[in-house]
């Protein structure tokens, strides 16, 4: 036996884990354990108005070739102040690859034939649930950094919701959770 201590099996929550992992050269995977039920963490990733508190609104055909119009105001996910050098808005557009309420989306990010693609998964763990977010087809380590803290971020704002906080923008490690 090694004397490592073996990793326990289920969602990996520990500090230096929450900011997901690069699973290769073009895939980034993160966690996040949500209060649930299942129905209400699918409504934040499905329904405008509430994806909107989190990430960004606008129209998602939720079926496989449905559209999605991302539209993202990031002045808009806090109370706080965004940095003057961050751009506030934008728009993603993407076409709907997989949906299987209240478990399974998937979409692309993008419409380029060689467009990124974002898959989440919900699985109910008895009162929480958990949400496995895996972006693919990255096209290079900078576009991964940029990828990973950015659903670093908004998970947390997503988390702030689900918990009925204040909502709070995810800009360094002093205001991480």
């Amino acid at each position: 036996m090694s004397g490592r201590k073996k990793r326990p099996h289920g969602p990996r929550q520990h500090r230096d884990e929450k900011y997901g992992v690069l699973k290769d050269s073009e895939t980034f995977r993160i966690e996040r354990l949500l209060p649930g039920p299942i129905e209400r963490v699918w409504s934040y990733l499905t329904d405008p108005e509430r994806r909107r508190k989190w990430f960004g609104d606008g129209p998602m055909e939720l079926r496989a070739g449905g559209g999605v119009e991302l539209q993202f105001e990031f002045s808009g996910l806090s109370s706080e102040s965004t940095p003057a050098d961050q751009e506030n808005s934008c728009t993603v557009v993407g076409i709907v690859t997989r949906c299987e309420p209240p478990r399974r989306l998937s979409y692309t990010w993008g419409t380029e034939a060689d467009a990124s693609e974002v898959n989440f998964e919900l699985e109910a763990r008895g009162e929480q649930v958990l949400l496995v977010i895996t972006h693919r087809r990255l096209k290079n380590r900078e576009m991964a950094v940029k990828v990973a803290s950015g659903w670093h971020a908004h998970l947390e704002l997503l988390c702030d919701h689900l918990n009925d906080r204040e909502p709070r923008l995810v800009l360094d490690d002093q205001n991480a959770a």
